[in-house]
């Protein structure tokens, strides 16, 4: 089997950044499965066509039929969340033209990446039938002119799912972009990785192996930077968890906070206070724990073992991140002097 450098680059991405335990390449629907909500879908299909057509001119879907459009979809990347009553599906289409994203002319190019993104929002509502859904078209080289030309689009596709209620978003990620909100977070969630199958990882680290890494010879790394007040960036792009597992835990490590601290960080009231925690952010290795509610992988402070809580919440009832980044902030100082 063929294996694209992009979509491992994104099977990792929706992994460790997006943390889905269910990740799928070149995902392909099968003729034999039912088609759920295929009234609804026509009507979008239809819906989509003739907006396109009235306000660009562009022929986006040119006479195909519903069954034919499904048939010919494929998902470069598919991943789906799995956590209580807030399921979430990605896709992800990713494309690597040397001299820039190219399927033609202008007009063709804007076409093409409207196609692909709206069959995609077809298919996720027809054999999903997810509630929530995020569509993304990546590439790491889109001429400034195509850019320009795609963009506008991609507004339509958001309005058009907003029209008929559909809690999907439709994203582009490309040039400056593509580093910031994929490859910075991936280098970020790479350090405990060792899964054989996750080629661009396992490229990554290889390359770190032998010092030729020049990310950290052009700017500060991704641990090095403190997190913006809008947590957008890299940052953003990254789970709770997965912030709490690499930037947290280098802050720890690094012996750069008190003794003080370090106690207090063991009992609930602190942790609570401070991270919004319902267990104590750390626990000692000579102490009793309870596995499910601590990270396996230990951590050494100031020569003493202790495990990391497990239990970061990012919803609209339980929101630990902004607590999170604040201590981050705050500890901006320390923070910077990671390497």
């Amino acid at each position: 089997m063929k294996i694209e450098m992009g979509e491992s680059l994104f099977y990792s991405w929706l992994r460790h950044a997006k943390e889905c335990p269910l990740v799928q390449t070149n995902w392909k629907p099968s003729p034999s499965w039912e088609l759920n909500n295929a009234d609804e879908i026509e009507d979008m299909m239809a819906y989509a066509d003739e907006h396109f057509k009235s306000k660009y001119g562009y022929e986006i879907f040119k006479n195909s039929k519903l069954s034919q459009l499904l048939l010919q979809a494929e998902i470069d990347v598919l991943g789906i969340t799995l956590l209580k009553n807030d399921n979430m599906v990605y896709a992800v289409d990713v494309a690597y033209h040397e001299n820039g994203l190219n399927y033609g002319d202008k007009q063709e190019t804007t076409m093409r990446v409207a196609k692909k993104i709206l069959r995609t929002a077809l298919c996720i509502h027809g054999y999903f039938v997810a509630a929530r859904a995020e569509i993304v078209f990546a590439s790491p080289k889109i001429n400034p002119s195509n850019l320009a030309e795609i963009t506008p689009t991609i507004v339509d596709i958001n309005d058009l799912f907003k029209s008929r209620g559909w809690e999907y978003t439709a994203r582009i990620i490309a040039n400056d972009d593509f580093n910031e909100l994929v490859m910075k977070p991936i280098m970020l969630a790479s350090a405990d990785v060792s899964d054989t199958s996750e080629l661009f990882l396992r490229s990554y680290q290889l390359v770190k192996m032998f010092g030729m890494e020049t990310q950290t010879r052009r700017s500060p790394s991704v641990r090095q930077q403190v997190p913006s007040a809008n947590q957008g960036g890299a940052l953003g792009e990254l789970k709770i968890g997965k912030i709490a597992q690499s930037l947290l835990r280098d802050v720890l490590v690094s012996g750069s906070v008190s003794d003080e601290e370090i106690e207090w960080m063991q009992t609930k009231d602190y942790s609570k206070q401070v991270f919004g925690l319902d267990f104590p952010l750390l626990v000692s290795a000579d102490n009793e724990r309870n596995g499910v509610r601590y990270y396996a992988n230990p951590l050494k402070i100031k020569g003493n073992i202790y495990y990391l809580c497990s239990q970061w919440f990012e919803v609209s009832t339980n929101n630990d991140r902004p607590l999170l980044m604040k201590w981050l902030k705050e500890k901006s100082a320390v923070y910077n002097g990671l390497s």
